[in-house]
């Protein structure tokens, strides 16, 4: 893909937040609905019409003998595109939690963390400007934006239909393919285009591994994908899963004053 030298930087800032998929039936199954990508891209399209849930995240990054998993917890608002998480940091190799949870709000173009560490003060909010980040915040905020991560299915590619599995009560239908992280940049809703585009210029690859599941009404329950980038020389494998589940949830997410956003320098 095309690197541009600053894609190491996208595992430095997540690893910083550290350090500062289910099972399906066999493949043979006929898609119910014809084609099978046709019906993954259209996932986007149907959360705007439920309009919220709650969501769950992980992601699990690894690089060399380094393993980490960051999760997450909160709720999104599809037709705003705003979202509220919690995202709790893996407890120290004693099984001490030795970070605070960062509560992080998601708006178009932007990324707001509290509790963000390396240097900001407890009170203060960072905010980051996700169009400029070589991962559109795929990555960076050590989980995936909801709507980013339904936006990417739109550029689903080389679909097949697995088969009908249970999820936590509910069933849906699997679905695993790969996505075009630039093709996905141009469908995209002009709310995620521009960190999406930025993501299409930071990855090592545009192709992007995916496992997706769709209930009856074409609703996303569980996405993951398998991003990659290179980071000094070696490659940094990254597995994001996001949960969507509560359709309906009130989301309420309140901007911070800009008094209260941090303008000193970040370590690294």
């Amino acid at each position: 893909m095309r690197g541009n030298g600053r894609s190491g930087r996208v595992w430095g800032v997540a690893i910083a937040l550290v350090l500062g998929g289910g099972c399906a039936g066999p493949g043979d199954d006929a898609e119910p609905g014809g084609d099978p990508a046709l019906t993954v891209r259209g996932a986007a399209e149907a959360l705007v019409r439920v309009g919220s849930s709650k969501t769950s995240t992980s992601m699990e990054m690894a690089t060399g003998g380094t393993r980490v998993t960051i999760r997450g917890e909160g709720g999104y608002d599809f037709r705003l595109r705003t979202g509220r998480l919690q995202v709790m940091l893996p407890s120290d190799a004693a099984g001490e939690s030795e970070h605070r949870p960062i509560t992080e709000l998601l708006v178009p173009g932007a990324l707001y963390m509290k509790n963000r560490g390396a240097g900001v003060p407890a009170d203060k909010w960072v905010r980051v400007d996700t169009t400029t980040l070589d991962d559109g915040n795929l990555v960076t905020g050590g989980a995936t934006d909801p709507a980013a991560a339904a936006e990417l299915l739109r550029g689903a590619r080389q679909v097949t239909y697995v088969g009908e599995v249970d999820l936590a009560g509910v069933k849906v239908r699997h679905y695993r393919g790969t996505t075009d992280i630039a093709e996905a940049a141009r469908l995209a809703s002009p709310q995620v285009r521009g960190a999406l585009a930025a993501a299409a210029k930071g990855f090592t690859t545009d192709v992007v591994p995916f496992d997706a599941y769709l209930d009856e009404e074409g609703r996303l329950r569980k996405v993951r994908h398998q991003f990659s980038f290179s980071n000094q020389g070696r490659t940094v494998a990254v597995a994001s899963t996001t949960l969507l589940y509560g359709f309906g949830a009130r989301v309420s997410v309140t901007l911070p004053d800009r008094a209260d956003i941090y303008a000193g320098k970040i370590q690294a």
